[in-house]
């Protein structure tokens, strides 16, 4: 019963950490956030759902398809409230508009966004909306979309634990460090449902979903010399792209 306690506390810290939806723990919990790292691919269970299910809304409303991959995003991006978006333009102006470590934090630091952040964006929403316009022709299109929602999630807690901290202070340092079991486990749960979701080409997918992270950490390692809560985002985003991609390439 104990454990069935604590894997419900950990479940609901990830959704209360990783989403918008009004989930209110104790201050306890959060003081154990490093621990509920495993469960961050279950929160993609719930926005996968949701946003598949806001696209086949549009599709029995007669709507057209791109109608339907706009829904889609939009519910993503609500449930979420844009913070993995935020994350990837904070590091788009941060990594390529300083000229060190400390100028590209502060810039991340800054509630403003630059050119930088705005390209990212208009390319990441592109690519993920084009995607999506296709991938919905398909007859059998939620799971697979359930499974990248999944996967992309199961990245972040590899990003904090292979990587220190950038910074004292924010929302990826009150976490805490995540354990190698916590990313293990997170990444298996990635790759069960890649696998699920389609099948044996699940685990070509697992590898580009591998070499996206470690893009991710690579680039963060050498701009700013570690992770922070706008990294984690942002190595989520550049893996849901990449899988989204490889599903339409296989």
């Amino acid at each position: 019963m104990a454990l069935q306690n604590d894997l419900l506390k950990d479940t609901l810290l990830a959704h209360s950490l990783l989403t918008r939806l009004p989930i209110q723990l104790d201050e306890a919990a959060y003081e154990q956030g490093a621990r509920a790292a495993w469960a961050y691919p279950l929160v993609g269970i719930m926005t996968g759902t949701f946003s598949s299910i806001g696209a086949q809304i549009a599709l029995w409303m007669g709507l057209p398809l791109w109608c339907a991959a706009l829904v889609a995003l939009a519910v993503a991006i609500i449930v979420t409230g844009a913070m993995h978006e935020d994350g990837l333009a904070d590091c788009a102006d941060g990594f390529w508009g300083g000229w060190d470590p400390a100028m590209r934090l502060k810039i991340m630091k800054d509630s403003q966004i630059g050119t930088y952040g705005v390209l990212a964006l208009i390319l990441i929403i592109g690519m993920r909306f084009g995607a999506l316009l296709e991938v919905l022709r398909w007859e059998n299109w939620v799971l697979p979309l359930i499974a990248i929602h999944i996967a992309s999630r199961a990245v972040m807690p590899a990003v904090m634990s292979i990587l220190p901290h950038a910074r004292d202070t924010g929302l990826s340092n009150s976490v805490g460090r995540i354990s190698p079991k916590s990313a293990l486990i997170a990444a298996g749960l990635g790759a069960i449902a890649l696998a699920l979701g389609v099948g044996v080409y699940g685990l070509v997918m697992t590898c580009v979903a591998a070499v996206a992270a470690f893009s991710c950490i690579r680039l963060a390692r050498l701009k700013v010399g570690g992770q922070t809560g706008d990294v984690c985002g942002a190595s989520q985003q550049v893996t849901e792209v990449a899988l989204l991609l490889a599903l339409l390439a296989g």
